[in-house]
């Protein structure tokens, strides 16, 4: 009796032990561990990487680091351009040696584009002294004012002359020896004054001026050969006689 209550009691002592997580170190993985450690170790080995500092004896030349004699540079890095990695050993060296760091060579600067010289001989100088001076002199301006007042001439008014061939009717004068208003009929005309006759005869002449001026050279107002005045008035092709009178105060 007294062995089987010990059985039990370390049958319960058993399943109450607490499990312990698989740390990935314990005897059971320890083979694995050692197999991912050695083949660790010979990748390294068969693949070396390059040392970040590696140095070549390199000669620089004097016009990139600005300090003579041999100095070590750096080798350039895998996929980094040439001329970038020679700069970057230049710099190095001027820094390890207390120079200043070597730059980008500098753009020659453009000389700025010259202003075209302005000529106009059509604007004045007067108002620019230095030019007016360097031009001329009070002697010069002297001799010119009196060039020109020798060539001043003074010319006396004349009277207008006579308008040549002026015999024909004047129909201003006309205008102020009548009275009678548009329309009314003064003289008398035949049957074949018509509005239609006076109208295509009118039509041949540039203004009633001109119509009036021949109407009164072929014997108007008494007389209209032509038709130009229908109703008699003595006004041919409606000219109006009124602003002449009205110029004159009539």
């Amino acid at each position: 009796m007294r062995y089987l209550l010990c059985g039990v009691a370390l049958v319960g002592l058993a399943a109450c032990e607490a499990s312990l997580p698989d740390s990935g170190v314990g005897f059971g993985n320890y083979t694995d561990y050692r197999k991912t450690q050695d083949q660790q170790a010979a990748d390294q080995a068969g693949n070396p990487l390059p040392s970040p500092m590696a140095v070549s004896e390199e000669t620089l030349e004097p016009s990139r680091t600005g300090v003579s004699g041999t100095i070590p540079a750096a080798a350039p890095i895998a996929g980094q351009p040439q001329d970038e990695a020679a700069r970057l050993a230049a710099d190095t060296a001027a820094a390890l040696s207390g120079g200043a760091a070597t730059q980008p060579a500098a753009q020659p600067e453009t000389a700025p584009a010259k202003k075209p010289e302005l000529n106009n001989p059509g604007i004045s100088s007067e108002n620019d002294f230095k030019s007016v001076s360097a031009e001329r002199t009070i002697q010069s301006d002297a001799e010119r004012l009196a060039q020109n007042k020798a060539q001043y001439q003074v010319v006396q008014p004349t009277s207008v002359p006579m308008r040549s061939g002026g015999t024909g009717p004047n129909i201003v004068e006309f205008a102020l020896k009548t009275s009678n208003p548009i329309g009314t009929p003064m003289y008398a005309r035949g049957p074949f004054s018509t509005e239609g006759r006076a109208e295509r005869n009118c039509a041949k002449y540039a203004s009633a001026d001109q119509a009036q001026a021949a109407f009164l050279e072929r014997g108007g107002p008494e007389r209209d050969g032509q038709g130009l005045d229908p109703d008699g008035d003595g006004y041919a092709c409606d000219w109006d006689p009124r602003p002449y009178r009205k110029a004159s105060g009539g």
